[in-house]
């Protein structure tokens, strides 16, 4: 990674941090490389062979669990080695008196952060949909699954700007590196657990019905995200799926005196995908904005 066009600040946080720059840096090539390889190897797989496809579900399934870690490392490096460890070690005072105002001194930590944050989750991005090209719509690995929903579009580099804005404000506050990085880590997953939570909540559903003798598997489209099920009376009153099976003991035979005629399912489809992943990326990009705000605020009243 060149630093001859970075000056001040700027230049000094690449110095810095040059070798986890360029770990991160390898990692990301090499993951991109693995990835490629699987993919031509599942390609070239016919018949029974198919050994090339199992490997790569297999890498898809460990990756589709470590994409999630990406926002909380980020997160933890930026609130432990980046922020804290400088103000437990006072080192950052060398900066200040070098004319560099407090305010440019956490921007440029900032700036660099955020563009190698960027540029390295929109490439693994890439290298997880290289091979979830092949498996797509299959199994585990349907877009709305927990690891390849986030894998696969902007709310992940969303989920790692917020947790870099929030390692800045908690390098700051508590100023200790280790336990910088572990309250980062804590309050960024809390954080993303319950916007995790109320994703689905983000547009409307679709609902589809049906007679009671319909199964899910028959009904829903095989791509359709399901958030709720149950029967259907005649005046529209939702009840749960096990009421007639509470009263009659089968699940096809209702009283008359609870007048269902059918059942019900509401569910998202996947052309909800982008419109989801864009709107809880405008959420998470909003507390961004919010937590480094309050970042550079608890700046200058520290350091005014």
């Amino acid at each position: 990674m060149s630093t001859l066009a970075l000056k001040g600040p700027y230049w000094v946080t690449i110095r810095q941090y040059r070798r986890a720059l360029w770990v991160a840096g390898a990692g990301v090539l090499l993951s991109l490389v693995t990835m490629a390889w699987l993919r031509y190897w599942d390609d070239r797989t016919v018949g029974t062979d198919r050994d090339g496809h199992s490997i790569l579900r297999l890498a898809l399934d460990y990756a589709s669990g470590a994409m999630l870690l990406v926002p909380l490392l980020v997160g933890a490096f930026v609130a432990g080695p980046l922020i804290a460890r400088e103000l437990e070690s006072g080192t950052y005072k060398l900066a200040l008196t070098q004319s560099v105002s407090p305010t440019r001194w956490l921007a440029s930590k900032l700036l660099i952060a955020g563009a190698v944050t960027v540029t390295g989750t929109l490439v693994l991005i890439g290298t997880y949909r290289l091979g979830w090209a092949n498996v797509s719509g299959t199994w585990s690995f349907l877009w709305f699954e927990r690891g390849t929903y986030e894998a696969t579009g902007p709310v992940l580099v969303a989920q790692a700007l917020l947790a870099l804005a929030l390692g800045a404000l908690i390098g700051q506050l508590v100023r200790r590196t280790v336990a910088a990085m572990a309250l980062t880590g804590l309050v960024t997953g809390l954080v993303l657990l319950v916007v995790g939570e109320l994703r689905w909540s983000l547009m409307p559903t679709k609902s589809l019905t049906g007679p009671l003798t319909e199964g899910v598997t028959a009904a829903l489209p095989l791509t359709a995200r399901e958030t709720d099920s149950g029967l259907l009376t005649g005046t529209g009153e939702h009840l749960p799926s096990t009421a007639c099976w509470e009263r009659t003991a089968q699940w096809d035979v209702c009283p008359a005196d609870m007048n269902v005629i059918g059942q019900y399912w509401d569910y998202h489809p996947v052309s909800h995908y982008w419109p989801i992943q864009l709107i809880e990326s405008g959420i998470l990009l909003a507390l961004a904005a919010l937590a480094a705000y309050a970042a550079f605020r608890v700046l200058r009243t520290r350091h005014p």
